[in-house]
């Protein structure tokens, strides 16, 4: 063997071959290549957007002082403050100030949470068995004032939700209790949660689908000249 031939196996064998090392660049510039093209082909997802919460459903009392026991009526899509109220205070704040506090009778909240965060501040949450009616939510706004809703619940049907919102938000209306008035609609109607079923459009609508853009441009009811009624989310 002469000695060329013994350099050349030599050196097959230590690895430092010219043609190894063409053969190693080229497969480490394959593995860039891949990866350049996984990051084009790939990007990062966008975030998706959150979903909108649903307008509060309300009816207000313009005029203050007004007769009767409340201010209006509020229909909660659940009995759950820590989603239900944010959506409130979005509505109230501008219209009657910060709300600052509220308080519940405990008998159809299952859970009363100490404080609720909201738009740019907390709300204080406090409950009182004999001093509350059940079926009221009365509202606290830091400097300006105090306000009694009625709480229609949840799985009240339509038609009673709305006429137990027009009574309640009826400035010449009945002095009645937030109970007393549940308690006269189911005696002249019957039961709050038997209403017949709505078709898909109706349904839609009073869930707050179609209109819940009414947050943004309230609709007043009542006579000529005078507005009795402030009709949001509805």
């Amino acid at each position: 063997m002469d000695s060329t031939e013994g350099i050349s196996h030599t050196g097959f064998h230590a690895g430092s071959s010219p043609a190894k090392d063409e053969t190693r660049a080229a497969a480490e510039a394959a593995r860039r290549r891949v990866r350049i093209m996984s990051a084009t082909l790939y990007p990062t997802l966008p975030h998706p957007e959150p979903v909108a919460t649903p307008a509060a459903r309300l009816a207000l009392k313009t005029d203050r002082p007004s007769s009767g026991l409340l201010d209006g009526a509020w229909w909660p899509r659940s009995r759950d403050l820590l989603s239900e109220l944010p959506a409130l205070t979005d509505v109230l704040d501008p219209l009657w100030g910060r709300i600052t506090r509220i308080a519940v009778n405990p008998e159809h909240w299952p859970v009363i949470p100490r404080t609720v965060p909201v738009d740019g501040h907390i709300v204080k949450v406090g409950w009182f068995t004999p001093e509350i009616d059940p079926h009221k939510l009365l509202l606290l706004s830091y400097g300006t004032g105090r306000w009694d809703l009625l709480v229609i619940p949840p799985e009240t049907g339509a038609e009673s939700a709305a006429r137990l919102m027009a009574a309640a938000s009826d400035h010449d209306g009945p002095p009645l209790t937030a109970s007393a008035l549940i308690a006269a609609d189911e005696a002249r109607h019957g039961v709050l949660a038997a209403d017949q079923p709505l078709d898909p459009d109706e349904a839609w609508e009073y869930e707050g689908g179609a209109s819940t853009v009414s947050v943004a441009v309230p609709q007043q009811t009542g006579p000529p000249g005078r507005a009795s009624r402030l009709i949001i989310g509805m």
